[in-house]
């Protein structure tokens, strides 16, 4: 069950891998933080101007990952997996050390971002969380691609629909609701591509690190990895999860339903965007106002979320 408090994590976490898009080797430390310090990374190759905010103003060319920049234009990219570990496990108060401009890609997942987490504990802090409540629908569309966040009782629900040409994803959609799904899926489900994209990724200059040890690769009506799909729904599971680390970027859970259809780190940034320009668009609540405002409407006394 959610608590009211903030929590970070018992002590350092490291963690060694590959960038999946610029190739390079890369050493990350995930370090205990004091109340209301937020999730900040920190650059470690760069001697100084080095200190970046995981927030959704400071993302920068959001193209097959997330990447979020400083006010010096120091960037580090696809934060996505270890946000959504981090919102998951309830992570509020981190400090994130790179030697890199990227974080570890690791197995294309959450999953060991996770274990590592959980092998090292959460610690619950003295000072009250606050969750953003939507309060008013925004949407943004782009042609057939859309996105909207409205308001919900007391719940993160993210509802996702995929949509491909290839025979094998074709379209597919599932709804997800933090208070009564288990995560586990959603944190195991790997990055994807299909394999007729690849030369057009590398060609921009993405996915050096990439292979079939970090991303499913599927060809025609074929998954190229031996081990196949680790669930039947993992293409759009891992939409979830990326939807899960980029909403952490707001600095505080959302508590409000989310519906988009082909949407992706582009998006998902605009809504974001749109939807804290205007402060009547969402409010800040405690747990205790949430919960007694949905036990009015209700009359039935139901946990926020799991999980968190």
């Amino acid at each position: 069950m959610i608590t009211a408090y903030q929590k970070t994590i018992n002590r350092p976490i490291k963690l060694t891998g590959v960038g999946l898009h610029n190739g390079l080797n890369a050493d990350l430390v995930i370090n205990p933080a004091k109340e209301n310090f937020g999730i900040k990374f920190c650059r470690v190759d760069l001697s100084e101007n080095n200190l970046i905010n995981a927030n959704f103003k400071n993302v920068v060319e959001p193209i097959l990952c997330t990447k979020i920049s400083n006010k010096d234009g120091v960037t580090v990219s696809t934060v996505e997996h270890l946000m959504a570990a981090l919102y998951g496990e309830g992570i509020d108060n981190a400090l994130i050390e790179v030697n890199s401009s990227e974080i570890p890609i690791l197995d294309g997942s959450a999953s060991e971002f996770v274990e590592a987490i959980r092998a090292v504990g959460v610690k619950e802090q003295s000072t009250l969380r606050q969750f953003i409540k939507v309060e008013k629908k925004i949407e943004i569309r782009e042609g057939e691609k859309f996105i909207s966040i409205e308001p919900s009782n007391n719940d993160l629900i993210i509802d996702f629909e995929i949509i491909y040409g290839n025979p094998l994803i074709r379209t597919r959609r599932k709804e997800f609701k933090l208070s009564q799904d288990k995560l586990t899926e959603i944190y195991n489900s790997r990055t994807f591509c299909l394999y007729e994209d690849i030369d057009l990724i590398k060609s921009k200059g993405l996915a050096k690190g990439g292979s079939l040890d970090n991303a499913i690769v599927v060809k025609d009506n074929e998954i190229l990895n031996d081990d196949g799909l680790r669930n039947r729904h993992e293409f759009v599971y891992h939409k979830i999860l990326d939807c899960i680390g980029d909403l952490m970027l707001s600095g505080n859970r959302i508590i409000g339903h989310i519906i988009t259809s082909q949407g992706g780190h582009a998006l998902t940034n605009k809504l974001l965007l749109k939807f804290f320009s205007d402060k009547s668009n969402w409010s800040l609540k405690s747990i205790e106002s949430i919960n007694t405002k949905a036990q009015e409407k209700q009359n039935i006394k139901k946990p926020l979320a799991a999980n968190v």
